[in-house]
C-alpha cells in the first residue's frame, strides 16, 4: 500500500483501475474503514449473480442501479446522499475489466460528473499485480494525489469541466501504474482462480491493448 496518507478524511470519489475481480476486495482492503466505503455498480439485475457480486450485496457496500437513464439518475441521488454523509465512493472508472498491468483505458466521465455534483475530490487509485492471481506475489495498491472539484453545480455540472477532472484522473492513474511489468502467467492453480469470476466483454481475456496515435486499441 502507497499513499495512503493522500486519502483525504472526509468524502470523497475514488476512482480506481480495474483488472480482476478480485479489484473491489483489496480496495476494501486497503483503505481506512472510516469513512465507510461505498462501490457504485453494479446493475441491480446482477448482484445476485457472481460471488463478487453477492458478497457486495451481502456487506451491503454497492450502490446498484436499474438499466436506464433513470436508474442511473436514482443510483446517482443515492450516492450523492452518501457522500453528503461523510462517506467514500468507489468507481472502477474503466467501466470494465482489461488486461495489461500499465494500461488504463479510457475512463467514462461518471466519477468526475459524481465529485463535481457532490463538490467533493476525485481521488485516482491504481491496484497492479491483478492481472494474473499467484501466490506470493506482489500487489500494489498505490494513491495518488486527490484532484479538487473548483467550481461546480448542483443541478448539472459543466461538460467541460467533467471532460477536464476526467482527462486529469486518467493522467494520474497512467502514472501511478507506468512502473509496474506484465507478470508471467502463473500455473494452473493460479490461472483459475484469476479468471474464476472475472467477466470479459469479449467471452475470453484479450490480448494486452498497444497504444496507436494516443488511443487504445486491442
Amino acid at each position: 500500500m502507497e499513499g495512503i496518507e493522500r486519502l483525504p478524511g472526509g468524502p470523497s470519489v475514488v476512482c480506481f483501475s480495474h483488472q480482476n475481480w478480485a479489484d473491489p476486495l483489496l480496495v476494501l482492503a486497503a483503505i481506512p474503514q472510516r469513512p465507510r466505503t461505498y462501490f457504485f455498480g453494479p446493475e441491480q439485475g446482477e448482484m445476485r449473480r457472481g460471488f463478487r457480486n453477492c458478497l457486495m450485496r451481502w456487506a451491503g457496500v454497492a450502490i446498484p442501479y436499474r438499466p436506464g437513464r433513470r436508474g442511473l439518475v436514482a443510483a446517482t441521488a443515492r450516492a450523492e446522499a452518501l457522500l453528503g454523509h461523510g462517506s467514500t465512493v468507489a468507481i472502477a472508472g474503466e467501466g470494465r475489466i482489461h488486461s495489461g498491468e500499465r494500461i488504463v483505458l479510457p475512463l467514462e466521465r461518471g466519477p468526475a460528473y459524481l465529485a463535481l455534483r457532490a463538490q467533493v475530490p476525485l481521488v485516482p487509485l491504481a491496484i497492479n499485480g491483478t492481472g494474473w492471481l499467484g501466490f506470493r506475489r506482489v500487489v500494489r495498491v498505490r494513491v495518488g494525489l486527490p484532484i479538487p472539484p473548483g467550481p461546480g453545480s448542483l443541478v448539472r455540472p459543466d461538460a467541460a469541466d467533467v471532460d477536464r477532472m476526467t482527462a486529469a484522473v486518467q493522467s494520474a492513474l497512467e502514472g501511478l501504474i507506468t512502473d509496474f511489468p506484465d507478470q508471467p502467467r502463473p500455473g494452473l492453480i493460479g490461472r483459475c482462480l484469476t479468471e474464476l469470476f472475472n467477466e470479459w466483454p469479449e467471452g475470453t481475456r484479450p490480448p494486452v491493448p498497444a497504444r496507436k496515435d494516443d488511443s487504445w486499441t486491442y
